[in-house]
């Protein structure tokens, strides 16, 4: 492929270019945005009081050749360490300053996690972005509706649904460069391919998909004449739906996911003195889930029940005798979540229902053999939401929920969120505030380093802020600011004379607070500029890759059968830290700001068949560092296609 991959990739992004000058018409229905993170049911937006950040199916095929890590990373109060490392690098979520265990993350309803993970934290990685329907980020502390680990955010993902035809179909394949900011080599070694095949038939809709992905052409580590890493994923997943009547509705799905991928283990804390391709991963996931939904007069209930495994192998190089360290993980977990929907009357409505949990775990290797029979938890909550939406502009959203934990007892969690919509002024002004709870992992409990007297870390969170919409709604701004506070933060005690060591809850009191504004102003139908900004400031014992100010600036331009955009984004420096035991210390280091400038275009070749596009990434070749002694993206280039059935 060599040079002739990167002059088709240029040539294509010219020729849709040119096509961008035909003029035609488009017509953009101006649906009222329907939003369920805030209540678990559709509502408008507008009635919301949360400034919930969505991504549709639109963003999405705008931002083509981006993963999820990718897209998330653009949203205000959204940082996602890892992003632009090697696709085998571990993702880190900071939201609000918070941290992976305090983010949760719903695809379809169903809670998502690695329940042998030390934070019980999902890997996105596991996720490709060609199954996304729509993307809902809720930030805030939200255990009142989404239970353990919403403190900082919700992550609610929708998958596609199936065609209202008997038969449809998608297949796409995308290539591109792995180049970092010291190299330039012009051969594809980023793959990615998928095939769906969905519709209706009579009452029963089905969904069949999957997609692959194959990396290799970096190294994870940052250093000189290091070999290089492979990364590789396979997603099958299986959805089958049954509309009994206009009432009642069921839905069925089973989800399979796997990755392998060789990395480099660290060295005094330094990744990059520990390049050794001895060094593998291999994770395996299975999930199914049952989703009835029944519609009456008054209301709706739904029940959202789902079960996983996650099996993981890690092999690691042991440079002090010379042999090959093998670690197990095998973690399992189980939701159902049954709630309703019941109408008073147009302006008032209660949500009331009661999620089951149950998580368990194993592991072992040289030195610990945990057992799931005596490593395991489970939790019962029921929760209350009322919301009332006024006449007169005034929206209350108000709930509170009672969690039983089967190690550590029981606790309260509750919100408070009032809004209010000016009649004469495009004006909405929104306040909250609210608690949230994040559970122990069955690894901090049980583990190698497990300690039954943890108890969980409490949060919560105020925040005030507006949004408005001027020029005939052409012109959208919002603005929160937010105060979080936690308690009984998880921590780890060690004790360098005795190599005693296991996890704490640290006394104290620590906050986070910033600002979110985001703008978008529509030009015309066919051209919208917009952008963010996140400023965040957390105390020192929390500051670690939390950049205090993040911005992202995008343009988009529609033409006759495609799209074509450009974005900025610009990260703050951030502070890490590494353990050096040359001198038995930690050693603090500052990382400098980096910025990306990322275009890409998309063309329609054959109308509702054809669609080609290409992405130029970190156009600057900036070079940058996301965490000490990992290397990052430099300037790549990818070009794909995808036909339609």
């Amino acid at each position: 492929m060599n040079k002739k991959f990167i002059g088709l990739s240029v040539f294509t992004l010219a020729t849709a270019f040119a096509y961008a000058q035909e003029s035609d018409t488009l017509k953009v229905n101006n649906l009222k945005e329907v939003v369920v993170s805030d209540t678990k049911f559709a509502q408008s937006k507008e009635k919301s009081g949360k400034i919930i950040e969505v991504i549709t199916a639109q963003d999405l095929e705008a931002k083509k050749g981006q993963n999820l890590a990718n897209v998330l990373s653009q949203v205000a109060g959204v940082e996602i360490n890892g992003n632009q490392s090697f696709n085998g690098k571990n993702l880190g979520y900071y939201i609000r300053g918070g941290r992976n265990r305090q983010v949760a993350i719903y695809i379809d309803g169903v809670p998502v996690s690695d329940a042998s993970g030390i934070n019980i934290e999902y890997d996105l990685r596991l996720i490709p972005v060609e199954q996304i329907e729509k993307i809902e980020v809720m930030k805030g502390a939200s255990s009142t509706l989404y239970g353990t680990g919403a403190a900082t955010g919700v992550i609610n993902i929708t998958l596609k649904k199936s065609a209202k035809k008997e038969i449809s179909g998608n297949a796409y394949i995308n290539m591109g460069t792995q180049n970092t900011s010291e190299t330039s080599k012009t051969s594809a070694q980023d793959f990615n391919q998928g095939l769906s095949v969905n519709g209706t038939v009579n009452k029963v809709s089905y969904m069949t998909t999957l997609n692959s992905t194959e990396t290799k052409g970096m190294s994870e580590a940052a250093g000189e004449d290091f070999e290089e890493d492979t990364f590789s994923r396979v997603n099958v997943l299986q959805k089958i739906g049954f509309k009994a009547n206009d009432k009642l509705s069921f839905e069925f799905f089973v989800n399979y996911d796997r990755i392998k991928n060789t990395f480099d283990n660290s060295f005094d804390g330094i990744i990059a003195n520990a390049d050794d391709l001895n060094n593998n991963s291999f994770s395996e996931q299975f999930r199914i889930g049952f989703l009835p939904k029944y519609k009456y007069n008054k209301g709706e209930f739904a029940i959202n029940a789902g079960a996983s495994t996650i099996d993981r192998v890690l092999n690691i190089s042991n440079s002090w005798s010379g042999t090959i360290d093998n670690y197990n993980y095998s973690g399992r977990s189980a939701s159902i979540d049954a709630f309703n929907k019941y109408n008073f009357s147009k302006q008032v409505y209660l949500v009331i229902g009661a999620q089951y949990q149950y998580f368990d775990m194993t592991q072992k290797d040289a030195y610990t053999d945990v057992a799931r029979e005596g490593a395991k938890f489970n939790l019962f909550d029921p929760y209350a939401t009322v919301v009332f939406n006024s006449e007169f502009g005034l929206n209350i959203n108000a709930g509170v929920r009672f969690n039983t934990h089967s190690e550590y007892g029981s606790q309260v969690v509750y919100n408070f969120n009032p809004s209010y919509s000016f009649e004469n002024l495009p004006l909405k002004v929104l306040a909250s505030y609210s608690t949230a709870f994040i559970t122990p992992s069955l690894y901090q409990l049980y583990g190698p380093y497990g300690n039954l007297d943890l108890t969980p870390e409490e949060n919560a969170t105020a925040e005030f802020g507006f949004e408005s919409q001027l020029l005939d709604k052409k012109l959208t701004i919002n603005a929160v600011g937010f105060y979080r506070e936690e308690e009984n933060t998880f921590g780890f005690y060690y004790n360098s004379a005795t190599f005693e060591s296991y996890y704490i809850n640290i006394d104290g009191t620590y906050n986070a607070k910033g600002v979110e504004a985001s703008v978008r102003y529509s030009l015309s139908e066919r051209f919208n500029i917009g952008g963010n900004y996140t400023f965040t400031q957390v105390e020192e014992q929390l500051n670690r890759l939390i950049p205090k100010h993040k911005g992202n600036v995008d343009l988009n331009y529609k033409f006759k059968r495609g799209t074509f955009g450009i974005n900025y984004q610009y990260v703050d420096h951030r502070s890490d830290a590494y353990y050096d035991s040359n001198i038995w210390a930690t050693q603090a280091v500052n990382l400098a700001a980096y910025q990306l400038v990322n275009s890409n275009i998309s063309y329609e070749l054959l109308p509702n068949r054809l669609h080609i596009f290409g992405t130029v990434t970190n156009i600057l070749n900036d070079d940058f560092q996301e965490l000490i002694g990992y290397n990052t993206r430099g300037r790549n280039f990818k070009l794909g296609l995808s036909f339609l059935f």
